[in-house]
């Protein structure tokens, strides 16, 4: 856990900083009534109360069936909080990952959020901050429940020093495959991204989709540019970038944004890719139908700990970094990911200081279930060297202490303006609806902007 206090500080330097708090990303339904108009809940009630019946609307994104074990881990903790506090009510609204964003943004226009939501770090949280929507959970981390956090995991989740979120996962994202259709191929895991371009011919040359890609929701195609910006230009170059403090019309990122298109023409995704959602997209993956899926370690969840998935799929299924590129300045251990999802509590919550303690409850318990329920890397301290895992998770925790850099997804770190230039133009690039030089000219001016 040293190590991993490590490379979350050197994530933070590298990504955070540069983002300075700078929208949507990785990671997944029901319809609560009323938001925040807990009719039986009277202004601001004494949250010690144990006779008082309080309401709290509690929104998230693990729906049953695309998410599992997220969704028994969030209900187990629900049913224990409501048996422990006869007097709260949690009334649930689940939505999917893309559903849940869209609903956020139109409750944010009434100001009528739920009590208790999720949210991202960095650039999609500010400008919910900036508009007075999230309540500052500085007192919840002053009174203990911060030193339950991996060090600087919260950091991600501040604006001007306050803490608006609490995070619940730590992700790095890996190229998830499958062994049998790699064997039945003869196909080696690769290193370098030549050998990366060598399987995906060999597959598409024996009628196999290579990868798996749901790309309407757009974020999942940035999972693969940035991998390919990190490679070739570096993940200095590419984070300054980002950060407006270099220009982005830069020889290497216009090389990364071309070896995209180089890809889609090499027919290494499945069909349809740019109008499939990503559980859509990745459906290929599960059914086998796909050898290949980039994502974040979220999805271990449905490789390890997931009962409705069959055992001799999850036995399948391995992982490799991505392949470092000839010449290029990036690293086989520099990987995209970070903070995952967290949690905030609404400003102008009517049960403010109730749904505060149950975030610092969930918080505790999730911890606790999410590496033995959910195979989820938590974002909280959790000693599992008494615990049973599976290798998968083993293996992908255990990179996750060997990285030598973690960058925060781009459209996370970037603001609300430019982050949706750049989803769009991700959807643009492997449409091949825009070339390399008017993808990162796009970027150019949104950044700047």
């Amino acid at each position: 856990m040293k190590t991993q206090k490590m490379i979350v500080l050197l994530f933070l330097i590298l990504t955070v900083v540069l983002a300075g708090c700078s929208s949507s990303n990785g990671g997944s339904n029901g319809s609560a009534e009323g938001n925040n108009q807990n009719e039986s809940n009277s202004a601001n009630p004494d949250p010690t109360s144990a006779d008082e019946k309080v309401t709290i609307n509690f929104m998230h994104l693990w729906p049953e069936g695309v998410s599992t074990a997220q969704n028994k881990v969030v209900n187990d903790i629900i049913k224990q909080y409501q048996d422990e506090h006869p007097n709260v009510t949690i009334k649930l609204e689940v939505l999917d990952n893309e559903q849940y964003k869209n609903k956020l943004k139109v409750l944010s226009t009434s100001n009528t959020l739920p009590d208790v939501g999720v949210t991202w770090a960095a650039g999609f949280l500010q400008p919910y901050v900036e508009g007075g929507l999230f309540a500052s959970l500085d007192d919840l981390l002053g009174n203990g429940l911060g030193d339950q956090f991996v060090a600087g995991t919260t950091d991600a989740f501040q604006v001007d020093g306050s803490t608006y979120g609490v995070p619940l996962e730590f992700n790095i994202a890996p190229i998830y495959y499958n062994k049998e259709i790699f064997a039945n191929h003869n196909l080696e895991v690769p290193t370098t991204y030549d050998e990366f371009l060598n399987v995906v011919q060999t597959l598409v040359d024996n009628g196999v989709t290579p990868i798996a890609l749901g790309n309407k929701d757009r974020w999942t195609g940035s999972l693969w540019y940035m991998y390919l910006a990190d490679r070739i230009a570096g993940q200095e170059v590419f984070s300054n970038a980002l950060a407006g403090k270099d220009t982005y019309m830069q020889d290497s990122l216009l090389q990364a944004a071309g070896e995209v298109q180089n890809l889609v023409n090499l027919n290494a995704f499945n069909k349809g890719f740019n109008g499939l959602s990503n559980d859509e997209g990745k459906a290929d993956f599960y059914n086998e139908a796909a050898a290949m899926y980039l994502m974040g370690t979220w999805e271990l969840a449905n490789f390890t700990a997931n009962e409705e998935i069959p055992q001799e799929f999850k036995d399948k299924v391995g992982f490799f970094k991505f392949p470092v590129v000839s010449g290029g300045k990036g690293d086989a251990n520099s990987w995209v990911g970070g903070p995952g999802v967290g949690l905030f509590v609404a400003e102008n919550s009517p049960v403010k200081e109730q749904a505060k303690q149950f975030v610092a409850y969930f918080v505790e318990k999730w911890g606790e279930k999410a590496v033995t329920d959910a195979g989820v890397i938590p974002a909280t301290k959790v000693d599992t060297s008494s615990v049973e895992l599976a290798d998968l998770y083993v293996e992908l925790f255990n990179e996750m202490n060997n990285a030598t850099s973690i960058t925060l997804y781009a459209d996370v770190q970037l603001e609300a303006e430019a982050a949706e230039v750049h989803l769009n133009q991700i959807q643009a690039l492997f449409g091949n609806a825009a070339t390399p030089e008017q993808f990162s000219e796009a970027h150019e001016q949104a950044i700047k902007k």
